[in-house]
């Protein structure tokens, strides 16, 4: 017990540590992490035509609410834009601007590869991939837990 409250609380500190220094790495470009996070979504080849919200907050693992409101400031800054879509007007699309596009891929990848070097650089790729495996093994089980769990009580929170 004692090992696995070590873990989660170095893991607690890792999110709390990646949230202040990537935001400062990415400041300049007016971003925070989780910016990073939705427009590192956005970026991908696949979902060009762009995300609805749902599956946009089911892909970064947040609620809706929060989301929506990062979306906004977002769409206020001019990286993101929200569309209805053609294929069901009741879902909005969220797609990254041309402006978005500049910054995310000019202004920001450079500054995000320099700050994965610094704290990434004396691993190995071994140790990578080692991270990774079991980072994606404590996922998959936190989403085994949340299925579990009743949507009512996520509700009452």
């Amino acid at each position: 017990m004692e090992l696995a409250n070590r873990l989660f609380f170095r893991l607690y500190q890792c999110a709390n540590m990646l949230h202040k220094t990537g935001s400062r790495a990415v400041e300049e470009e007016g971003l925070t992490t989780q910016q990073w996070a939705v427009l590192g979504a956005l970026s991908r080849e696949s979902v060009k035509p762009g995300m609805s919200m749902g599956d946009l907050a089911r892909y970064l693992m947040v609620s809706r609410q929060n989301l929506s409101g990062l979306i906004s400031r977002m769409e206020r800054d001019g990286h993101v834009k929200i569309e209805p879509d053609e294929r069901d007007r009741r879902s909005r699309l969220v797609t990254m601007t041309d402006s978005g596009q500049h910054v995310w891929q000019v202004l920001a990848q450079p500054k995000i590869r320099n700050y994965y070097e610094d704290v990434l650089g004396d691993f190995s790729v071994n140790d990578l991939t080692h991270t990774l495996h079991y980072l994606l093994k404590m996922l998959e089980n936190m989403q085994r837990i949340d299925k579990e769990t009743p949507q009512d009580a996520e509700s009452a929170e």
